[in-house]
């Protein structure tokens, strides 16, 4: 190890093997995990040594103290980058890292594959009532299979709202599958909606048209709530909604509302606004609802692939390279001046570029 390693400090959550043996790989830096059960002492030594905070993007799985909000960056003076785990960054303070000179990375599109298959997976299963099927077989018998009788998605319109990473991968299988794809994202072009294997829609005359809503837009200010009592009034009776997105767009006492009144005709909700919800949640009571523990992305080959990405593009930036998936590139000036003070070296240099 060298005499002045590039720290980078993580908590004890499950990680793939393949971020430990990247980091390994570097003799300057050293990766130092903190036990969420230690005093809080011990972990604030440690972040106050980061150079990079690699942090949970779960907003429920990580205690609040932990997030990267203002407070926290003023006690972690060497502190040039925080990487989120995985594609959201609901637990940091995005414009506090900014002012302070902190550029925030996440791993947008690496468990995007995976995400896609469950939202298809879910679509599918509501489509065919898999899921009231199973439950009604399993408690009862005596009804017909007419009453649990579902319909093909050929055919059908599925609207995405946001497609980015995830919203393209389900749109390409949606395809396959022999559904029309409309999708509303007002920070992607027309144009470029289209070679992405979607036609543009208003976010109303998407949900008006739509047979099935999946959700794959980021948590935000502008999108909190976003899909609301007004948005499953504008729907078709019948149809069905997915949000494999993150907690809090989808607004649940609405949805609930939706379900029960026979306005939507199912759901399929893999994230909430508390994970996991409680036991006695109003979603989880109907059968035409398909409940999972934000586990749309959590697969063997999608934490291979988050782990080994989000360690490279650390080892990336530590060497001075711009990161691939940089959430702030407003930062980048400050930061780069903070890089050369704290580090000696100087960011951003072309061969590393090139590399990345």
């Amino acid at each position: 190890m060298a005499a002045n390693p590039k720290i980078v400090v993580r908590f004890n959550f499950p990680y793939d093997p393949a971020m430990d043996e990247r980091f390994a790989r570097e003799p300057d830096i050293a990766l130092r995990t903190c036990q969420r059960e230690a005093a809080d002492g011990r972990i604030w030594a440690d972040l106050a040594e980061a150079h990079v905070y690699l942090i949970s993007s779960a907003k429920d799985e990580l205690p609040r103290q932990w997030f990267a909000t203002a407070d926290l960056l003023a006690r972690c003076p060497k502190l040039l980058c925080v990487s989120t785990s995985g594609a959201g960054y609901d637990t940091v303070d995005v414009d506090a890292c900014t002012k302070a000179g902190v550029i925030v990375v996440n791993q947008a599109g690496m468990n995007a594959g995976a995400v896609a298959e469950h939202t298809l997976g879910m679509i599918l299963s509501l489509s065919k009532r898999i899921g009231e099927s199973d439950r009604r077989l399993r408690r009862e018998r005596g009804f017909a299979r007419e009453e649990v009788m579902g319909c093909d998605i050929a055919g059908k319109v599925l609207g995405i709202v946001g497609i980015g990473h995830v919203g393209t991968r389900v749109a390409r299988l949606a395809d396959a599958f022999g559904m029309t794809v409309l999708a509303y994202d007002p920070y992607v072009a027309a144009d470029e909606i289209v070679a992405r294997g979607a036609r543009p829609a208003a976010l109303d005359d998407l949900l008006a048209q739509s047979d099935f809503v999946s959700v794959h837009c980021p948590r935000t200010a502008e999108t909190l709530g976003m899909i609301s009592e007004r948005a499953f009034g504008r729907m078709k009776k019948g149809a069905m909604l997915v949000t494999t997105a993150r907690g809090g767009i989808v607004d649940e006492a609405a949805l609930y509302a939706a379900l029960a009144s026979g306005r939507l005709g199912g759901a399929g909700v893999d994230v909430w606004d508390r994970e996991p919800p409680p036991l006695d949640h109003p979603l989880l009571t109907l059968d035409n609802v398909i409940a999972t523990f934000h586990t749309a992305g959590v697969t063997v080959e999608a934490r291979r692939n988050m782990a080994a990405q989000a360690a490279e593009q650390i080892v990336g930036l530590l060497k001075g390279g711009r990161p691939p998936r940089l959430v702030n590139p407003e930062a980048l000036p400050a930061y780069r001046a903070r890089f050369e003070a704290i580090l000696g070296l100087s960011s951003a240099a072309p061969d590393v570029l090139h590399r990345l």
